[in-house]
């Protein structure tokens, strides 16, 4: 799907990651962990740009607008299949179709707020639900997330998780839940120190291996002592 070979990664003109090789395979699901700063983010940012035609991004600043409703913020997921015309007239009346579709889909997210309510009116865990609803509207074999679950308790973002693996052939992921990377992905990069500090198979790594790197959560460390 995509290899980096010695690609320096960073913005305004500072390399954050100098010299990363790294490769992606298609139906593949990865975890990128690591701590704050190191560059994890901007990892996922350049993934996307290579590969935006055929991948949904759900980043941490989300892109809601606002004054919107919960279907227009969703339907933008969907822009690009449509006409200017149908997507202006969409806007000032919402069609049928597109409006079950959007139903069915905040369904799946446990999103029981009314689709005509402004984002602006949301909890910070049913915003972030809008943006992945959005972002599976899109309907795009590959999923990016930066911590797209963050906002969610563990058991929501786990159902969630399943709905998202089950509507894209890829998921690339940046978490801060190492258990859930373990447990629910095939493959753990991880960041530190401005490097690869680890890549290998989820079922061949425990959080003893991950605190090695770089240093986990309390309760992570209860776990592994």
């Amino acid at each position: 799907m995509l290899s980096l070979v010695d690609i320096d990664l960073g913005y305004n003109q500072q390399i954050i990651l100098p010299k990363i090789n790294l490769s992606f395979k298609e139906n593949e699901h990865v975890a990128i962990l690591g701590p704050s700063g190191v560059g994890k983010t901007t990892l996922l940012h350049h993934l996307y740009q290579q590969l935006s035609q055929q991948t949904c991004l759900c980043s941490q600043a989300r892109g809601l607008v606002d004054n919107l409703s919960i279907y227009h913020n969703v339907f933008i997921g969907g822009l690009a299949r449509y006409s200017r015309w149908y997507n202006l007239a969409n806007l000032l009346l919402p069609f049928n179709k597109p409006q079950q579709n959007i139903s069915a889909i905040c369904q799946q997210f446990e999103l029981t707020a009314p689709l005509h309510q402004k984002v602006s009116e949301l909890s910070g865990g049913q915003r972030q639900r809008v943006a992945l609803a959005r972002a599976l509207f899109q309907q795009q074999p590959v999923f990016m997330g930066d911590e797209p679950f963050s906002a969610l308790d563990p058991l929501m973002g786990l159902r969630l998780l399943y709905l998202i693996k089950q509507a894209h052939q890829s998921v690339i992921c940046v978490l801060h839940d190492a258990e859930l990377a373990l447990a629910h992905f095939d493959r753990i990069i991880v960041i530190s120190d401005g490097k690869v500090a680890l890549d290998d198979k989820a079922n061949q790594l425990t959080l003893a291996h991950l605190s090695q790197h770089y240093a986990l959560a309390d309760t992570v460390k209860n776990a592994v002592a």
